[in-house]
């Protein structure tokens, strides 16, 4: 019999691009959106910090203690809950991040320093159910919370889904292999610009990107294809809360955000700002 090899990669291309700050949409007034909606795949790369050469004039003010909701879709400029957010089978986690700079404009994100706000992973295991699955239920949006504590000034803030799917079918072998293999698992980080304001003075411990994550992190190096009873999620546990844990019974799946009131439009102008201030992408 001949031997056959089949290689196949399932490739994702998404990007975090919207940001609303308490409900108020901000569009992309102040992300940096990349130039490209293709995966960073390599851990050890600078563009894991902000993903390849974005760049914004726009800063958002935000109150510590607000709630913010970041938004994912497939291709730039794009709104449409028709699609989801990441397609393709991507399973993985959803995690934001925080830095404090001293101009969100012209910080470098792989020089700043990164401590996590917020992380979701393998939300129930009865059945496998990923936040990458509530992200695509609620047409690409992910709520967090700014710590309440932390000091007044700018920040970046970084959006990341880590996609896990990727098959590989070896010759000889019906091996089946998703981020079990180094280097399979995919990255779409985004980061945006804001200015905080409030009376804390609390500045958590951080961490680098590159440098938080190892290719053989477990929650990277990972086979989301066998049963899991637990998933660590890469990088440190959220700054004030616990660390993501994986529930044995089913989640529920109905959306919490309403998609018959998603803009169809995307505000390019920062929310308070004079007319006519726009965000200048770069790429």
């Amino acid at each position: 019999i001949a031997a056959v090899a089949f290689i196949a990669s399932v490739s994702a291309h998404s990007t975090f691009q919207q940001l609303w700050i308490k409900g108020v949409d901000a569009g992309s007034s102040c992300v940096r959106l990349p130039a490209s909606n293709s995966p960073v795949t390599s851990v050890s790369s600078a563009d894991i910090a902000c993903n390849i050469a974005g760049s914004s004039q726009g800063v958002c003010s935000v109150n510590a203690g607000d709630e913010v909701t970041v938004e994912m879709h497939a291709q730039n400029g794009q709104r449409s809950c028709a699609n989801e957010a990441i397609g393709g089978q991507h399973y993985g986690p959803v995690t934001v991040y925080m830095a404090a700079v001293s101009d969100a404009r012209t910080a470098v994100g792989s020089s700043a320093g990164w401590f996590k706000v917020s992380e979701s992973g393998l939300v129930s295991n009865n059945p496998d159910y990923w936040a990458v699955q509530v992200l695509n239920n609620n047409c690409g949006h992910y709520t967090f919370k700014v710590p309440a504590d932390i000091a007044p000034g700018n920040y970046l803030i970084r959006a990341e889904v880590i996609a896990l799917y990727l098959f590989i079918i070896i010759l000889f072998t019906s091996a089946l292999h998703t981020a079990g293999s180094a280097g399979g698992a995919q990255f779409y980080p985004a980061c945006y610009q804001v200015n905080v304001s409030g009376t804390g003075t609390a500045k958590p411990p951080t961490v680098k990107f590159p440098g938080a994550y190892a290719a053989s992190d477990p929650g990277i190096l990972v086979n989301i294809h066998q049963t899991l009873a637990t998933y660590k999620i890469p990088g440190p546990t959220p700054y004030g809360t616990s660390p993501a844990t994986v529930a044995a019974t089913p989640y529920p799946t109905t959306a919490t955000w309403n998609t018959a009131l998603q803009p169809t439009a995307v505000p390019t102008v920062v929310p308070g700002s004079p007319t006519g201030t726009t965000t200048v992408a770069g790429g």
